[in-house]
């Protein structure tokens, strides 16, 4: 299994379905054939690149 973000291979397993890469320091899930990443927030939860809140923080980091 390679990793959906940069492709590498450092892959561990983290639950049923859920992946970690060493890589990139995301985490994945894979189920059928939807892939759901996920960012590492600082108090460990977990929050969706395709959250919105993701957006907001992306457009602050470029504004600084």
């Amino acid at each position: 299994m390679n990793c959906p973000v940069c492709g590498g291979r450092a892959i561990g397993k983290v639950g049923v379905g859920q992946f970690y890469c060493w890589d990139c320091c995301v985490e994945f899930t894979s189920a059928m054939d939807k892939v759901v990443i996920y960012d590492l927030a600082e108090d460990g939860s977990l929050v969706a690149w395709n959250d919105p809140a993701i957006g907001e923080e992306l457009s602050e980091a470029a504004l600084e």
